[in-house]
């Protein structure tokens, strides 16, 4: 269960790498032990450190996508970065990590919020998302959560097994997967951007006052956020992260 976090906790902390798995072929799990960790909110991020020998020292920020005391980052790899590469290539089992947290108090989903919830999240940025689905089936909420989630193509879908096992098992977790690039074999709707019809038809209507959390790349969030507010939504209950 995660417990109450303080935001913004600025120690940093040295991580061991428990376990690591592909998420896809160009993205990986990796799950942290961390000494002391005070707990986190589902939607919070760490902030992570990595130097070389020489001193050099570079910084990145990634969302936590697990639930209770380990620290799970869903890394998708940047061909030409500084750290993805060699935290999905290089780091191994046991390797050590400093790291921080955890951040952020704005884009975080608490049980105790009883409204019904949309979750949009564009490739990676299902990573925050996924927290928060896993804390609601840990705490035993029956919020109703309805997910949608643009990937280019069924390659892309990070934690797929997990979202159908939870989709097909809790009546109360809704998921459209929306492909822009290719679709699946037999799939009944071409591939596309996500836009005003499909959010129409998937998400809550502005009626039901959801709450709504976006996470993407920068351009995929405004326009995501722009048409929930278009929609009716109320823009202080439509809550966004991005990156890029």
């Amino acid at each position: 269960m995660a417990r109450a976090a303080v935001p913004g906790r600025l120690t940093w902390r040295v991580a061991s790498l428990a376990a690591a798995s592909d998420l896809t072929k160009s993205a990986r799990s990796l799950v942290f032990d961390v000494p002391d960790w005070p707990g986190h909110l589902p939607g919070q991020h760490v902030d992570l450190r990595l130097t070389a020998e020489d001193g050099y020292s570079v910084q990145r920020s990634y969302s936590i996508s697990s639930a209770g005391d380990r620290v799970e980052l869903a890394v998708q790899r940047v061909e030409d970065g500084e750290v993805s590469p060699y935290l999905c290539d290089v780091l191994t089992v046991g390797s050590q990590i400093e790291l921080r947290g955890p951040v952020g108090g704005w884009f975080v989903w608490r049980a105790s919020d009883l409204s019904p919830v949309t979750l949009v999240a564009g490739g990676s940025g299902i990573a925050p998302l996924m927290a928060m689905i896993r804390v609601r089936a840990a705490e035993g909420s029956r919020v109703p959560f309805k997910l949608i989630y643009s990937v280019r193509t069924s390659d892309d879908v990070m934690f797929a097994d997990e979202l159908r096992q939870r989709a097909r098992d809790d009546g109360g977790l809704d998921v459209k997967i929306v492909y822009t690039r290719q679709a699946p074999e037999g799939s009944p709707e071409p591939p596309g951007r996500l836009g005003v019809a499909t959010i129409n038809t998937h998400a809550w209507p502005a009626e039901f006052n959801p709450g709504v959390f976006v996470c993407g790349p920068t351009g995929f969030v405004e326009t995501v956020s722009d048409i929930f507010v278009a929609l009716g939504h109320d823009p202080r209950r439509v809550r966004t992260e991005r990156f890029g």
